[in-house]
């Protein structure tokens, strides 16, 4: 990983594999099937194209992409090992055949660079201190005039629903994460780095600054959840 990353990150999905999709559905009451189901929605796709879907987890994001375009060739990379044994179970369970995964780290992508017609991120740049330089490598391996997707937890604007959402953030997720899950620390860090994301309007600017053309958010959920999206310039 580059140096500025937190190695624990990445211990801590070993750890919780096990319980990752129980728990997504649960904290988010479900409204986590909603948000893939939008960013798939975004994709501007033909049907046959090569995907790369960067931190990919136990593949949710995948197998939806899979759903609607069964056709496009998706390479799903993580750096835990655990989380992707999970997404081949699901994947070969799924009988979409053009999946791959593969263990890796997302400052050095084992593939060319300008190969990828989309990239997609669920829940995964809010885990990386070096955000700015995450976005120049998705950049460079993106095909001119190809997509970047990016689905990430955000904090409301509102104030009312902002206090709500922090008060189960920091008072109701950690129980609950603790009931589910042994690992209490990675539902502690949840709402710490949710909190410290960007404004949307500063990440957008942030992927402007890497080269990002058209770029656009959608909050979603009452702003819990923001999809970004942006495409590399076809010049």
């Amino acid at each position: 990983m580059d140096k500025h990353e937190l190695p624990f990150i990445q211990d801590m999905f070993e750890a919780i594999a096990h319980r990752y999709d129980l728990l997504n559905r649960t904290l988010s009451l479900r409204q986590d099937i909603i948000w893939r189901n939008k960013l798939v929605q975004a994709l501007d796709l033909s049907g046959h194209e090569s995907i790369l879907d960067v931190a990919s987890g136990t593949g949710d994001v995948a197998l939806t992409i899979c759903q609607q375009y069964p056709a496009v060739h998706i390479h799903c990379i993580d750096f835990s090992e655990n989380m992707l044994q999970f997404a081949k179970q699901k994947i070969i369970a799924s009988q979409c055949s053009y999946i791959q995964t593969a263990c890796a780290d997302a400052f050095n992508l084992p593939y060319p660079k300008k190969n990828f017609h989309a990239i997609t991120m669920a829940f995964g740049i809010r885990n990386i201190v070096n955000k700015q330089k995450m976005l120049g490598t998705l950049y460079q391996h993106l095909i001119p005039g190809g997509q970047l997707l990016i689905l990430e937890l955000t904090l409301p604007e509102i104030k009312v629903l902002k206090n709500i959402y922090l008060l189960y953030f920091k008072k109701l997720l950690p129980l609950i994460g603790r009931m589910v899950s042994k690992s209490t620390f990675a539902y502690h860090y949840l709402p710490d780095s949710v909190i410290s994301f960007p404004s949307s309007m500063t990440f957008s600017k942030m992927m402007k600054a890497e080269g990002f053309k058209d770029v656009k958010w959608l909050p979603m959920t009452g702003g819990i959840c923001t999809l970004f999206v942006g495409r590399r310039p076809v010049y």
